[in-house]
């Protein structure tokens, strides 16, 4: 029972320390526009902006 709950602990934990790192990204580039585009959260690829990897319209990435 003792590791059940130390499981269920540590997911929750990783879950609050990703939301925080994601919490701190956007504050970041909010604060540093100067630095250019950041990748938006679910924008499929993650570098479109940059202009490789995705094809037009679709969200498909290219080798």
């Amino acid at each position: 029972m003792g590791t059940y709950l130390l499981v269920i602990g540590l997911i929750f934990l990783i879950l609050l320390a990703g939301i925080t790192v994601d919490r701190l990204y956007r504050l970041f580039a909010a604060r540093n526009p100067q630095l250019g585009p950041f990748r938006k959260s679910g924008g499929g690829c993650g570098s479109c902006s940059g202009g490789s990897g995705c094809s037009g319209d679709s969200k498909s990435c290219h080798p």
